[in-house]
């Protein structure tokens, strides 16, 4: 999969891009990670990318000229132009089936914004998709992309070392409920010690118990998310 990221600050991806799994994935040409600043494609003699708003308000808000700029120039840098996604609080939210579907995708476009939001005639202009990670604002779409991009990516064959770490997680297609909870050694910590059913080495036993725990867990943590009873 190729990823480009169309953002004001690059360098807040050095690390994230080398190091754990994405920095592996990297290495093994499983994944393509670009950056691309529209400080270069902007026209203004000042090199500016935002102005103030029309209407009045606080802040500043990002100009349509280097952001769509930017945008096409890096779609036509390959034959597929990619799926555009807009980090946006507007957007829709973001879920495990949805990044499912993105997993599919080849290449990922993801525009980050800044300051007060995009012009709208960036959205009119570009018909992005607009995602959303929560009903919360951040400072930019900078680390929504990272979690958008941390989710995908595990999702894609090979990525993880274990082809069922993606499946058992919370919210995954085979599994919408939540996981449940893991365990490693010692036994007994600190008086806290591991359920016997999981050293008992009755594999049916231990699919039984995990399950009834994630259901357990569902329900008291995230209801909605279990089917509702037709009784």
């Amino acid at each position: 999969m190729r990823l480009d990221i169309i953002t004001l600050f690059p360098e807040i991806f050095s690390g994230f891009v080398s190091e754990s799994i994405l920095a592996k994935a990297i290495a093994k040409h499983q994944i393509e990670v670009h950056l691309h600043n529209p400080r270069l494609w902007t026209q203004d003699k000042h090199g500016r990318v935002d102005d103030r708003p029309y209407g009045g308000g606080p802040g500043m808000v990002l100009a349509p000229q280097p952001i769509i700029d930017c945008a096409q120039s890096v779609q036509q840098l390959t034959t597929n132009p990619g799926r555009l996604i807009l980090l946006s609080p507007s957007g829709r939210r973001l879920d495990q089936p949805y990044a499912e579907r993105l997993a599919i995708d080849t290449r990922l476009v993801l525009i980050c914004g800044r300051y007060e939001g995009f012009d709208q005639r960036i959205i009119d202009i570009l018909k992005p998709e607009e995602l959303s990670i929560g009903d919360y604002v951040l400072n930019g779409g900078e680390v929504a992309a990272m979690v958008l991009v941390e989710t995908v990516m595990r999702l894609l064959p090979g990525v993880l070392g274990d082809e069922n770490s993606a499946k058992q997680d919370s919210f995954s297609s085979e599994n919408r409920i939540l996981e449940f909870p893991q365990y490693t050694r010692p036994f007994d910590f600190r008086g806290a010690t591991v359920p016997p059913v999981l050293i008992s080495g009755d594999h049916a036993a231990i699919e039984a118990w995990r399950r009834e725990q994630s259901r357990s867990r569902t329900a008291d943590r995230r209801s909605e998310l279990l089917p509702e009873d037709p009784t």
